[in-house]
């Protein structure tokens, strides 16, 4: 049985500050009988500029996309706020032209988040080390609201040996990151923050885990102003076993 070809979309925040993610999605494809292949020209996915207004760049950057993951059989990417970026607003920047469109639809159809796409296409189940902690998992807005991301995670979490999995009182609540939103309304965006962070320790847990790196940074980054001991990780990085500092950790 031919192996589906995966371009693993790396993301910009994983590539400059996690690289770790990408490497532990690389083993996860792989194990669920995926050849993987990261392409050289990728970039960014465009989101901060679409966020901004700025179609020009993001149109740029679209059409650069099309180009490095036109081959593929599936584009699959350790972000919702990425996967959901390619798969329902990249096309609307082509509207004006019926032929990229038409490549831009082609694209969003083969695009998944990580967990979603092994899960859904894959029907892959973990066979992770043992992890005696309890956690709790924050539900991206990127990936629930638009992809629909939700029982995927916990589904993959409940094969890790030794989790225990603690539901926070509102795990769907944003928590304050929103790309450019934390840049243009800081005092809103820190009080989300603060009070996503309640709702963590109110579980008890001493692991947070989520999908996206962007709100992983921004939390963890609450955690530690607010000198809480809760480690925060890429669910990746549970599935194939743990090994560095957790996010927001300098490495020794």
């Amino acid at each position: 049985m031919t192996k589906p070809r995966i371009a693993l979309f790396v993301t910009c925040l994983v590539d400059l500050h996690r690289p770790s993610i990408g490497f532990a999605a690389i083993s996860l494809l792989e194990a669920a009988g995926c050849e993987v292949e990261v392409p050289r020209a990728q970039t960014c996915c465009g989101q901060p500029a679409y966020n901004a207004g700025d179609r020009a760049t993001a149109r740029a950057l679209a059409l650069s996309i099309l180009t490095a993951f036109a081959a593929y059989d599936y584009v699959v990417a350790p972000s919702g706020s990425c996967a959901g970026m390619i798969s329902r607003h990249l096309p609307h920047l082509f509207d004006d032209d019926p032929n990229l469109r038409a490549k831009a639809d082609e694209l969003a159809q083969k695009t998944y988040e990580l967990t979603a796409f092994l899960s859904e296409i894959m029907h892959f189940t973990p066979t992770p080390p043992p992890l005696n902690a309890k956690a709790t998992y924050h539900d991206s807005c990127a990936g629930l609201r638009e992809l629909g991301v939700k029982s995927q995670p916990r589904n993959l979490l409940a094969a890790v040996p030794g989790l225990h999995l603690a539901e926070m009182a509102d795990p769907e609540i944003c928590c304050g990151f929103g790309g450019t939103f934390c840049v243009k309304y800081p005092d809103i965006s820190t009080r989300m923050a603060s009070d996503k962070v309640a709702d963590i320790e109110a579980t008890h847990a001493d692991l947070l885990l989520a999908g996206d790196l962007g709100c992983l940074l921004n939390i963890a980054g609450r955690l530690s102003r607010e000198n809480s001991k809760i480690a925060v990780r890429h669910i990746a990085e549970v599935l194939v076993g743990p090994t560095g500092p957790p996010i927001g950790v300098p490495s020794k």
